[in-house]
Formats: structure tokens, sequence, C-alpha cells
């Protein structure tokens, strides 16, 4: 038998319904998985097997007594941990919330997942507070690549996307506001999909705080999983809907977005779209360069006057005065990228979120003119396959290498500012791997609503590609 370990989720559901593994079987095979790879990824930070078991147990009762039961009945996964479970309430990296009472409500999408009849038996790591490109923090530590240990997983949903890879979970629950969905399913090889904002709900989700539920913007929750189909599935279990219009390939008008003056791009990153978009011409697309209607750089600069002030609103008192002492002395024209734009708008005040808001809907508008030619739009997450660990200093002072120049770190906005910013659905999909055997992927963006017909595109590709490739 392959290892159930690496499974797909609608295949080891077809074992369920059939009765050729046991819930409980499966949940033991999940847990002699994590037990073998823990020490070397860190991915899983906190487990309830007790739970777990009496949960699988119940499955695998009302299945023998022929109850009918939810899609996702009798599997075993991992969420992230910026969700609260009952038994295992979310800490989110920061040491303020490690000694929580151990009961909470569970996050409005994990009870949607419990309904479904999923097993959740662990959480997987993150940044603190979730606030990095990378997956490491005070409590639980780094979680480090499936594929390269001495490099990142990405963040941060990181600990989820290695726990994927390395064949923990078949499936997970990830959130994503400057790219934690996609870079982690980019430099771990598997699927994400960003959904339009605001269509699942973030209840039960740090940040903010636990106990506070605001609607914040650009934050959205999402799926993982090692297939398009299995990202297709538990999609359609939180959003409780299937019935988009779907996308055939054949005949699809797809913008190839690669060619961007000041956002790097590796040639490693450069070649695998470039990939992507010759595999999906061959199946009839009509794949055709193409510029955003309007500057990145007011793209970014507007994302950024978004993103920064909700990022302010959770940060101790000390560090946000620290920042607004930088703010003070800030130049009046702020590089993007440094650290004096972080202070300014960390900083901001209701008035300059509200202008930043009525000049995003400018941007959306133009947006909305300009995609009306296309289907869906191809393009990089980031400039490059995963980096090495990098935990030094506040993020506008580090640096990433891009074919041998360091740019700044905060150049991986740069890809998938468009899709957060605009609250656009995007997926990220597995396309090929470096000569050293990294994983890299494209990012699919389409119009409001349109995630089915993405994750049909990213089913395309995987066709074509081979998807998922284990480390």
């Amino acid at each position: 038998m392959t290892d159930l370990t690496l499974q797909t989720a609608r295949e080891l559901h077809d074992q369920l319904t059939s009765q050729q593994v046991s819930a409980r079987e499966l949940l033991d095979a999940h847990a002699r998985r994590h037990e073998a790879v823990h020490d070397s990824i860190n991915a899983v930070i906190a487990t309830d097997w007790d739970c777990a078991q009496a949960e699988a147990k119940a499955v695998d009762d009302a299945r023998a007594r022929g109850e009918q039961l939810g899609p996702l009945a009798g599997l075993p996964m991992t969420v992230k941990d910026g969700y609260d479970v009952d038994g295992m309430p979310a800490v989110a990296g920061n040491p303020a919330f490690a000694d929580r009472p151990k009961h909470c409500d569970d996050a409005e999408l994990v009870a949607r997942l419990r309904a479904a009849g999923a097993v959740i038996w662990g959480k997987t790591n993150v940044p603190v507070m979730l606030g990095d490109f990378q997956s490491y923090n005070p409590v639980f530590g780094t979680t480090r690549n499936p594929y390269d240990p001495t490099r990142t997983p990405g963040g941060s949903s990181g600990g989820a996307a290695a726990a994927l890879a390395a064949g923990v979970t078949p499936l997970e629950l990830g959130s994503d506001i400057g790219g934690s969905l996609r870079h982690p399913a980019n430099w771990c090889g598997v699927y994400s999909l960003k959904p339009t904002w605001n269509v699942l709900s973030m209840r039960g989700h740090i940040p903010p705080p636990p106990g506070r539920h605001v609607e914040q913007d650009l934050g959205v929750a999402g799926p993982m999983a090692r297939t398009a189909d299995d990202l297709r599935l538990l999609y359609t279990v939180l959003h409780g809907d299937d019935t988009q219009p779907r996308r055939d390939v054949k005949g699809a008008h797809i913008a190839l977005w690669l060619d961007e003056p000041g956002f790097p791009l590796s040639h490693d990153v450069r070649n695998a779209v470039e990939h992507a978009a010759d595999q999906l011409r061959k199946q009839g697309a009509h794949v055709e360069p193409a510029r955003l209607p309007f500057s990145t750089d007011e793209l970014l600069r507007n994302y950024l006057a978004l993103l920064y002030p909700i990022i302010g609103s959770g940060l101790p008192t000390a560090v946000y005065d620290k920042l607004a002492k930088a703010r003070d002395a800030a130049a009046d024209t702020l590089d993007p990228y440094g650290m004096a734009a972080m202070a300014v708008h960390s900083t901001a005040s209701y008035r300059d979120v509200a202008r930043a808001q009525a000049d995003r809907q400018a941007l959306k508008d133009t947006f909305a003119r300009w995609f009306a030619q296309w289907d869906a739009i191809l393009a990089p997450i980031s400039a490059i396959p995963a980096m090495t660990h990098r935990q030094d200093g506040p993020l506008p002072e580090r640096t990433i290498e891009v074919d041998g120049t360091d740019v700044a770190y905060t150049h991986l906005f740069d890809w998938i500012s468009l899709a957060t910013n605009l609250h656009l659905p995007a997926v990220a999909a597995p396309v090929t791997k470096t000569a050293t055997g990294l994983p890299i992927g494209v990012q699919l963006i389409g119009g409001w609503h349109q995630e089915h017909s993405l994750i049909d595109l990213a089913e395309t590709l995987e066709r074509e590609t081979g998807g998922f490739s284990a480390p």
C-alpha cells in the first residue's frame, strides 16, 4: 500500500468511506509521521491526541452504523496556530498568550471543519502575531523547510506548508494578509487559495488579540493542500458553495505579469513562470505579456499605507511609541521598503487610513476596467525560492539575495500586493524545482469571487507539470 500520509485527501476519504482504513488507523499513521519528522522541521507545535482519538473512534462507530457523514469525516488534519481550537487555544507565537486557558470556543472555520467530520489533532507554527515571511517565535522555536532545513518554509502559514509537504497532514487551514498563504505554499511546493476578501469568517483568529473580533481589512482565511482538487474540497467545506462557473483553459485569456521595473526577480523564478505560461498555451490558453493599468509604486505604497496601520494597532505600547518618534523624524518622501515607511504608516491617523482606502477604491475601479479583457493573471509569488533563515533585526532592515544581489527583505511584498490590496482571489500552485531541489510555484490571480476558476487553471498546470513532489 502507498504510504497513507502522502496520499491525497480525496484518496484517503475514499478509503475511509469504503472502510479499507479506519479513522483511527489514519490518525495513527499521521501521528507516526509527525514523530518521524518533528525534530527536523518543527512544524507542529501543539497536539491533542486524546480528543482526536475519541473523535476518530466516533467517526468509525458512526460509519459502522451506516450513518451519513460529512465530506471530511475521519480525515486527520492540523490548523495554523492563528486559530482557536478548543483544547489548543491560539498562541500565535506570542509569549503573552502562552498560558491561555486550555478550553476556548472553536474559531468559526474550525467549527465548520469539525461539522464536516475533520479530526483536528494539532496546530502548526507561525511567527509572532503572524508578522513575518518566516515561521519562528520565542515560544515554539523555528520551523524548517522539509526540502532543505537550512531554509525557511515561509510565513506566516509556514508550519502549515511544511506539515503538508512532509506528509504530516493532508489538509490545512491558513490565513493571509501579506502573502502568508502564498509564500509558504510557494516555498514548500504545495497549493493554497487566498480567497476574495471577507468571504470566509476570521472570527476566532489571532490577530486581533483573543476575545476581540474585528473584521480587519486585507486579511483572509484560506485552505492549503497537496493537490488542486484537495484545495477545492477544503474550500467548498469552508465556504459552503460550489456553484461558481468553471473556466475551461482552452480559449482563456491570461495576462502574463512578469516584467515589472522595481520588482526584483531571480532567473529561477522567471523561468518557472514562463514554463507555466508555456504549459497553459499548450492547452489552448492565450497567454500574453501584460502590464497593470497603474504603476506598481502606486500599488505598493497604497498597500503598505493600509497594511501597516493594522500591524501598528496590535503593537505593544513601547514599540508603538518608538515608531511614533521615528515617524516624526521621517522624510517627506518615503522609501516604501524602508523602516521610515513602517514607522509612518503604523502610526497613521484615521484620516490617513480613510484617504488610503479612497485611493485603493480608485485602483480597484481602474483594475476592473482593465481586467475585463482577461480571465486571469499569471505571475510570480516571490522574487526567489525558499531563502535561508534570516531572523535578525526589524523586517525593513533585513535583506534577501536575488541572483547575488542583496535587496530589501520587504520586496517580498511586491508580487503578492495586487491580490491582497485589491481583495482579489489568488491560487499558489507548484510548477517546478530548482537544480538543487527547491520548489517554485506561480500565482494565479482572478476577478472577485472567481476562486473555482482559478482552481481549474491550477488543475491544468498540475496535470502538465506534475504538481506536488515530496521532499
